[in-house]
């Protein structure tokens, strides 16, 4: 978040137009970064996140410098204006720039507006029983590594994200007499075996260019090269890949085979995701709940507490 509002400061500091640094001030500050800082509710920022911020805001100088190359202010510019713009070969950020528009609409500021894509779904095909092969063999193929391993099958079972299994903490991590508990959203997932060994020979044995010689032990489950750092989302996302797993595809595969079987507001606590985005998962895959509250009050205090680890038999 640090980097974030320095990217964002140093931006602004370069504005000469003072109506132009005002009107970046409130798109950049009160909504970008205040919207990133309630849905993430204290969590550190991801690489994509800074990434979208960093795209958007560029975005919006891009179309604020196009109209004033062309005599033109957000008051004055018309829809006729905005079509020029969409096809101007010289214009950059042309799509990413609909963001901003739309917040500029929203908040009166603007009378053109800029249609959203709406997200319908994946953007690629569900290999669902591809995924399940390689899950098998991340499960039983001693000789791969062991982070390599508990990495692809928390993505290819619990559908995280490489940025989001890359900033896994130790603490993240609860082992006793219970078994093996891992922290992905506001409630643990409890491993099953042999996923719970792995995850314990993980946290047992970190590894990592950064580790070696360090005067305290790295808190990242997967350590990366730099000292303090974890191991980076483009790092990780390649090792990935030699494993035969496609990161953005094989997560939609899980988060759609999820959303069949397990609750929306139950998905996002247990993986960490944003309850809007549990709820256009469900409602993708036609996963019916509509019961579900009905049904949990029905049940006893000891079935009432479903957990992401018997959605399905383990590979």
């Amino acid at each position: 978040m640090a980097r974030v509002e320095r990217f964002v400061t140093d931006l602004l500091t370069t504005h000469q137009d003072p109506d132009q640094r005002k009107l970046m001030h409130q798109y950049t500050i009160w909504h970008l970064i205040r919207r990133l800082r309630r849905r993430n509710i204290g969590r550190p920022v991801t690489p994509q996140q800074f990434i979208a911020v960093r795209r958007r805001t560029h975005a919006a100088v891009a179309f604020l410098n196009w109209l004033r190359a062309h005599d033109l202010t957000l008051r004055t510019c018309r829809q006729a204006d905005l079509d020029q713009w969409l096809t101007d070969d010289s214009a950059t950020y042309r799509q990413t720039a609909g963001h901003f528009i739309r917040w500029a609409h929203a908040n009166k500021l603007t009378t053109i507006h800029a249609p959203a894509i709406r997200w319908n779904g994946p953007t690629q095909p569900l290999y669902d029983e591809h995924r399940w092969n390689v899950a098998r063999r991340l499960v039983h193929d001693d000789t791969l590594k062991a982070e390599d391993r508990l990495a692809g099958l928390l993505l290819l079972l619990y559908a995280q994200g490489a940025a989001a299994i890359s900033r896994l903490t130790i603490k993240d991590v609860e082992v006793d007499d219970q078994g093996v508990r891992l922290h992905l959203g506001d409630a643990p997932v409890h491993l099953p075996e042999p996923i719970a060994a792995l995850a314990r020979s993980v946290a047992a044995n970190r590894k990592g260019h950064a580790t070696i010689g360090a005067l305290a032990p790295s808190p990242w489950l997967f350590p990366g090269g730099q000292p303090g750092r974890p191991i980076s989302t483009a790092q990780l996302t390649q090792r990935l890949n030699q494993l035969g797993i496609r990161p953005n595809q094989a997560r939609s595969t899980a988060l759609f085979q999820l959303a069949t079987e397990v609750p929306a507001p139950i998905l996002a606590r247990t993986l960490g995701i944003h309850t809007d985005v549990a709820v256009a998962w469900q409602r993708l895959a036609a996963g019916d709940w509509v019961n579900y509250a009905a049904e949990v009050s029905a049940r006893s205090l000891v079935t009432a507490s479903p957990t992401l680890s018997n959605s399905r038999p383990s590979p």
